[in-house]
């Protein structure tokens, strides 16, 4: 199968060929795509390496899956131009999300919402699909009035950049993708703020979480904060339930969903961390208690590795689902 990779020079693009290797999708011919400056260069998938090519150059090759990570201004111009191509796109940047005609998909909940005819798929934002996943059991057995999130998030959500940023920083440098100094402090500031206050990562968490969960009615409060941590993010999630529900058969609903992984033992200090998370695809959830401030409230902590199932595991889970159903052809 001819599979491009648009930002595959990328941070989150690197990690897509690593997962489709990992998950040994069938991609017969690698189709790389990143901007000017990178073409002609080479990546190594399989065994081999792939030289880098222009976005014209793969829609003329005509690859029956593209997995983009390369900004919201490339998916609106080139995401058309693939699916015109006869190519299904799964895109990784904000700007399909809330379009109604586009599915955004996390394939453990939602994935039933694709169909033949949808040739552009939403990846939703890492923070959201970490959120999303324990929750959706939640969601179905006691239907979620309101949630209030706190997110703690790597600096790899920033990408390259911000990586080197923080590196730099405890070398006894500087860097200029975050606007105040990252190590040794956390930045209340993800993405750009709005009139309202809320920054636009906030707002991604409280409609996309709307739109996955198929239900509008869903209040949702969000502050996203940026914290001193290569890898991983960190959640708090508060959540008050419409109906009465059992401590342990919540417990069990979130360590029965696909993907996620209960971890929360605090009598002897086991509950989920970055580290723990780091390059694993699962979402890890602990610290679940009752909240005895509001009626039918519970408290949990998620973690997950926000480069793999934030963006490029939830990505290649699509395809797959894709390829399950005998449309990739």
């Amino acid at each position: 199968m001819r599979v491009a990779v648009v930002g595959a020079t990328g941070l989150v693009g690197s990690k897509m060929l690593e997962v489709l290797q990992e998950r040994q999708f069938p991609v017969t011919e690698l189709l790389p795509v990143a901007s000017a400056r990178s073409w002609g260069k080479k990546v190594y998938f399989q065994g081999r390496e792939w030289t880098v090519m222009s976005a014209d150059e793969a829609i003329a090759r005509k690859p029956v899956l593209a997995l983009f990570s390369a900004g919201g201004a490339t998916s609106e111009l080139l995401a058309p131009q693939f699916a015109a191509a006869g190519c299904y796109v799964v895109d990784n940047s904000s700007f399909w999300r809330m379009d109604p005609s586009v599915p955004l998909v996390v394939p453990e909940i939602n994935a039933d919402v694709l169909t033949p005819r949808d040739r552009i798929i939403a990846n939703p934002n890492c923070s959201t699909i970490q959120m999303v996943l324990p929750l959706a059991p939640l969601h179905q057995a006691y239907g979620i009035k309101r949630i209030v999130v706190s997110t703690y998030q790597s600096v790899t959500g920033a990408g390259q950049r911000g990586i080197e940023q923080l590196e730099a920083e405890r070398a006894g440098g500087s860097g200029s993708k975050f606007p105040h100094r990252i190590d040794l402090n956390v930045i209340p500031h993800i993405d750009a703020f709005l009139p309202d206050g809320y920054t636009k990562e906030e707002m991604k968490m409280v409609n996309e979480t709307r739109k996955i969960l198929r239900d509008a009615s869903i209040a949702v409060s969000a502050t996203t904060v940026r914290v001193p941590v290569k890898g991983g993010h960190s959640e708090s999630v508060n959540i008050e339930f419409r109906k009465p529900y059992d401590l342990s058969d919540a417990r069990n609903l979130m360590a029965s969903m696909p993907g996620v992984v209960v971890k929360d033992n605090p009598a002897d200090s086991e509950y989920p961390m970055p580290l723990d998370a780091w390059g694993k695809d699962e979402v890890f959830v602990g610290r679940i208690r009752r909240d005895p401030s509001v009626e039918n409230g519970l408290n949990l902590w998620c973690v997950s590795d926000n480069i793999r199932k934030g963006a490029a595991t939830n990505a290649v889970q699509i395809a797959q689902y894709l390829l399950e159903k005998g449309w990739l052809a």
